[in-house]
Formats: structure tokens, sequence, C-alpha cells
């Protein structure tokens, strides 16, 4: 992975950029694709906000650019798959990724067996597997901030095999070992694969027991868990 830090790059990145496909802009950065070295990219760029003092915002936007490269090296190094970071360029704030190609989202597979017929036993060793894989993350003290099944890739396998299951979109990712901190993490992923995902509660149930026997560090996870749904069946009846 290359870093560009002290040469100031932003007339040759805004070149490269106007000549990538804008796929997708949130509220924290532009997702292009192109072509990077001969390869198929994608490239994130977190732009400034206006809101903020022009200094606050560089140093915080920098910050964020710089932990999101951190976990994803940290998830690589430990035998996770993770898009390949190509290139870092600070002083536009932007991460040259690996596109993960013949791939499908989480979502996307889940909704098309549910959509098919299949039952949601078909799917429990998928569920092994993210359940299995999460752990390893948590065990590296990575905490992802925004688990959601369209965050998870799935690559065709070869020969009708498995193929990887690939986390991407370390955006709000963080590092921590506080079991507190990774209940939240596993609490927002519930919330959003039963909401995306109806009447998959077993799945979600399969999802945690994997999780739960890959690593020795679950049960004081599965404990907060437990507690930041209390606390959020207890907003509800308030709200």
């Amino acid at each position: 992975m290359a870093h560009m830090e002290p040469v100031n790059n932003k007339p040759a990145v805004s070149q490269f950029l106007q000549q990538a496909v804008l796929i997708k802009q949130g509220a924290e950065a532009r997702v292009y694709r192109g072509r990077f070295l001969g390869k198929s990219a994608i490239i994130k760029e977190r732009f400034p906000k206006l809101y903020r003092h022009p200094a606050l915002d560089e140093k915080l936007t920098r910050r964020r650019t710089a932990q999101e490269v951190r976990s994803i090296l940290r998830c690589r190094k430990a035998g996770i798959d993770a898009p390949v970071v190509f290139f870092v360029d600070y002083t536009t704030n932007c991460i040259f990724l690996e596109e993960v190609i013949d791939s499908v989202t989480v979502r996307e597979h889940v909704a098309s067996a549910q959509a098919s017929g299949q039952s949601v036993e078909a799917l429990y060793s998928l569920a092994d597997r993210i359940g299995k894989i999460l752990a390893k993350m948590h065990d590296e003290d990575v905490v992802h901030g925004d688990l959601t099944t369209s965050n998870m890739l799935l690559v065709k396998g070869k020969e009708g095999r498995d193929g990887k299951l690939v986390l991407i979109d370390f955006g709000l990712s963080y590092i921590s070992a506080l079991p507190e901190d990774k209940g939240v993490d596993m609490y927002v992923l519930e919330k959003a694969f039963l909401s995306t995902h109806p009447n998959t509660e077993a799945l979600f149930e399969r999802l945690l027991k994997s999780y739960t026997a890959s690593s020795k560090k679950a049960p004081a996870v599965i404990k907060k868990l437990d507690e930041v749904r209390l606390r959020g069946r207890k907003r509800s009846m308030v709200g």
C-alpha cells in the first residue's frame, strides 16, 4: 500500500476522479469506480464539511480516513477478508481500494433465497460463517461501526464451492477492547438484519451461536448485547 502524504496531490487526484464513475454519495463520502494501475478500483473520497471550522474539519477527516485504513489493514493481517488498500492520499482524504468483483452483498443473497422460497435453514451455513468472521474481527479489537448485510460481500466460488466472505465499508470503524462497544456493534447488526430480512430471527440466533462458539471473549460481548437490547426496549416503551 502506498502513502503520499507530504506532496500536494489534489490536482492529480481531482483529475483522476473526474474520469471515474460516481456510484454512491453519502453524508460522509463519495464513492467512485475506476481503474488504478490497471486494476479495477473503488475510490472513497471524504469531502469537507462546510459547517465545521476548516482546520477542525481537516483534522477530523484525516483522523477518520486513517482509522478506516488502520481497521482494514488490521483485519487483513488477521486473515479476515477485506478489500486490498492500493493507495491512500491524505491531502484529499481519498482511499483507493480493490474492487471486489464477481460478488453480491449478503443482503442480496438472503433476499434472493427468501424470494425463491428457500428455508431459513438453508442459510445456516452462511450465518455460521458470518458469526465466525465477526468473532475474529472483534478478537482483533476492530469495531466495525456499521454492520449490515449490505456491508458484507459474497464472492462467487469456483466449481460450486463457497467463495470468500468480504467485509467492506469500515468508514465508522474504530479500535476498542471494550465488550460494550462490541455488543453495540452486534446490536446494530441485529437491528439491520431483522428489519432488512423479515422472519429471520432463527437465522440471526444461529449467527450469534457461531459468534459465541468462535471466541473466548464472546460471552462478555453477548452479555453487553443483552444489556443494550434491554435499554433499546426501554427507550421504545418510553418513546
